[in-house]
């Protein structure tokens, strides 16, 4: 299955390689900027620039939650590897990890001095990598809210940061 989310506030999966639509979700105010499926495929998460981060139930057909905590747009999302925590980065300069369970902000990531434009869980551990407007990347302890290291040598805005 292939995930999608676009300006048109949709998010969409489709079956691959036929390429026929499975499900639409409709929901955000405005565009979406990220989604990604829970491990265990069975529920997804989206970011959007109407400030929201929102869980998905596949077989539910709908939202289940949706998390506000941002000032402004969300430019994207990712799911830790255990299911249980998700993690977003805004144009407000944070980036926050969300406790699924609990439906709360476990804690929210300060330090770069722009937009945080991507985010990501090292898998199976504590570790998330964010990209910034600011021109760095950093690796942060989830565990105490902290950066641990800053990448710098971009000329331009940081638009995305992966692991291996």
């Amino acid at each position: 299955i292939v995930l999608t989310g676009g300006d048109d506030r949709l998010w969409k999966t489709w079956g691959f390689p036929d390429g026929n639509i499975l499900l639409t979700g409709e929901g955000h105010t405005d565009w979406l900027s990220g989604c990604c499926f829970r491990p265990s495929g069975t529920q997804l998460v989206t970011s959007s620039g109407d400030t929201t981060v929102r869980i998905w139930d596949l077989s539910r057909h709908g939202c289940i939650l949706t998390l506000r905590g941002h000032s402004r747009a969300v430019r994207g999302c990712s799911w830790h590897s255990c299911g249980d925590f998700v993690a977003s980065a805004s144009m407000d300069g944070t980036s926050k990890i969300w406790d699924v369970n609990s439906e709360r902000c476990r804690c929210t990531l300060r330090g770069h001095e722009e937009s945080v434009n991507s985010i990501e869980f090292l898998p199976f551990s504590s570790t998330v990598l964010t990209s910034s407007a600011d021109r760095t990347v950093s690796l942060w302890d989830v565990r105490t809210g902290l950066r641990v290291y800053t990448f710098q040598g971009h000329v331009h805005s940081c638009n995305h940061a992966t692991f291996n």
